[in-house]
């Protein structure tokens, strides 16, 4: 019961801190600044709300990690392999940072290089019994709050290396050994994970080349673009169980692809391929599967690329807009706009643009 007050309480301190930041943007009490590439809020009591909610999600989850000491991650589990497996050499790694000691088991986070460089690729565990569920919700957390600390990153990719999988849900034998006081605090655990990949600051893309069913199609949920393969199964299924979605799909489904239609498939829990969930809007696109298995991967890369070179502090002010925007009032969506388009005009980038276009070449945004 404490635990799930404490994940309760960070998220909606986070959330009322946020809010509280766009309310007071033209208030006398706070200035705008920016460092590097990096957009702050200062003088303004609105951001201890954000950050005292972070913290007390983080001091928890450390605190519930089990077999960790207090200092987080052992050094050699956040060691960096430099150079990529043999079955991912079509990936263009610079570097790849394991979350786990076991190789087979593991999260890893791939930084891509040449024409891909800026994107950074998320890959779902190797064996496809651990590709069930949230599986290591510690791992994930920990990803993507490095991902936040590193401006080099402009596009983020969610996908798995195991064939016709990309994440299958809840781990059924795992939750019939929890008991009843132990479940709310393991669903609050993961729904906190996937609002947190909805929060990062860069576009992210799920590419869909298997199964993402429950959670699995939840963390989807949680991202900018959904990409899927022809082939690939999609649905939320938990009322099969006589539970319901607990990883915000019964909040996100509809906001895709609309009320009525959310309604039908999580009542139903219907199972839909790619082509219908494209017509449905659940995904932007639907690609045919190759003999690879990576077709969604390949169009996910190939829409990375075109967000990579546009402007960085733009994209991620943008993405800020829409996501503060579309939960609101068009009255304050707009006051939401113009904040985050007030962010964009001191930046080295903007002048960049405008000298580019003048000179008629490419621009070398550098998010300054």
């Amino acid at each position: 019961m404490r635990t799930h007050y404490i994940y309760t309480t960070s998220i909606c301190l986070h959330s009322i801190g946020v809010s509280l930041c766009f309310s007071a943007v033209d208030a006398e009490s706070c200035d705008g600044s920016r460092d590097g590439s990096e957009f702050k809020v200062t003088q303004c009591g609105c951001i201890m709300a954000v950050q005292l909610g972070r913290r007390v999600l983080w001091t928890a989850l450390r605190q519930q990690a089990p077999g960790r000491a207090a200092g987080g991650l052992p050094a050699r589990d956040r060691a960096v392999w430099c150079g990529a497996a043999p079955q991912c050499s079509r990936l263009g790694v610079v570097a790849t940072r394991r979350y786990s000691s076991d190789h087979k088991e593991d999260l890893r986070v791939r930084y891509l290089d040449g024409e891909d460089s800026g994107s950074l690729v998320i890959q779902l565990p190797l064996r496809s019994d651990r590709c069930s569920a949230i599986f290591s919700l510690f791992q994930l957390f920990e990803a993507v709050e490095d991902i936040k600390k590193n401006n080099r990153v402009r596009s983020v990719i969610f996908c798995s290396l195991v064939p016709g999988i990309f994440c299958a849900g809840a781990d059924l034998k795992e939750r019939t050994k929890m008991q009843p006081s132990e479940v709310g605090p393991f669903v609050s655990k993961a729904r906190a994970l996937i609002s947190e990949m909805g929060n990062l600051p860069v576009p992210t893309i799920a590419a869909i080349d298997g199964a993402a069913l429950g959670g699995g199609l939840e963390m989807a949920l949680s991202c900018d673009i959904r990409i899927s393969s022809n082939d690939a199964k999609m649905g939320l299924v938990e009322t099969r169980l006589a539970i319901i979605p607990g990883g915000g799909g019964t909040q996100r489904l509809p906001r895709a692809i609309g009320v009525s239609q959310a309604k039908e498939l999580i009542f139903s829990a219907r199972v839909v391929q790619g082509a219908e969930a494209c017509r449905l809007g659940l995904v932007n696109h639907s690609v045919e599967q190759n003999e690879s298995g990576d077709a969604a991967y390949l169009r996910a890369l190939e829409l990375a690329r075109e967000i990579n070179p546009q402007g960085p502090i733009a994209v991620r002010m943008a993405k800020l807009a829409i996501n503060q925007g579309i939960e609101v009032d068009l009255v304050t969506g707009l006051a939401i706009e113009e904040a985050c388009y007030a962010q964009v005009i001191p930046t080295k980038d903007r002048l960049e643009g405008l000298a580019a276009f003048k000179e008629k070449r490419r621009p070398n945004y550098k998010g300054e």
